[in-house]
């Protein structure tokens, strides 16, 4: 045997094996994903209502006409810290109502968003109610309605900023 073919030998292989694990990845982070949301809803999305940290009432009907984010976070969710900026961001171009899970009361999570400087619309979910109605069973938690009320995207764990403004994007586009 020479040199040439016993390189050929050793680099193929390698590079099969490669593909086979970005193959594997994919299929395993698919397979956690479509697990943690296995129990969140499709099609229409439920009711949400209920009073914002300000006092005002709102109800995810208030939204109707154009997308919006419904996001599930938590002050005590690592991840949700890491993601609060690109909620910050997305929520200047959006609409946003985010839900803010077993975080404590009102004064709690207020002071909470002005000691990091956020200003999102949040409803306070100090029972959890609002989040097994929604099958939320896990922190952060992103839903992507339409303007007609429909989820059109659902996600669980950490998001980036421009992967939710493609898909409020898209749920704009298609309604």
């Amino acid at each position: 045997m020479n040199e040439t073919t016993d390189k050929h030998r050793t680099t193929r292989p390698r590079w099969r094996r490669w593909v086979l694990d970005v193959g594997l990845v994919f299929i395993v982070v698919f397979a956690v994903q479509a697990w943690q949301t296995r129990s969140m809803p499709v099609g229409k999305a439920p009711t949400l209502e209920g009073s914002l940290l300000s006092g005002q009432k709102v109800s995810l009907q208030d939204f109707r006409g154009n997308p919006v984010l419904v996001h599930f976070w938590a002050t005590w969710c690592p991840v949700c810290r890491t993601e609060e900026g690109n909620i910050q961001n997305v929520a200047k171009d959006y609409r946003v109502l985010s839900v803010a899970m077993t975080s404590g009361a009102a004064n709690e999570v207020s002071k909470y968003m002005r000691e990091n400087g956020l200003d999102f619309p949040v409803l306070v979910d100090e029972s959890g109610l609002l989040s097994v109605a929604w099958g939320v069973r896990g922190v952060p938690s992103s839903f992507i309605i339409d303007a007609n009320g429909k989820i059109r995207h659902l996600a669980v764990g950490y998001t980036t900023e421009l992967g939710l403004r493609f898909r409020l994007w898209l749920a704009g586009w298609r309604s």
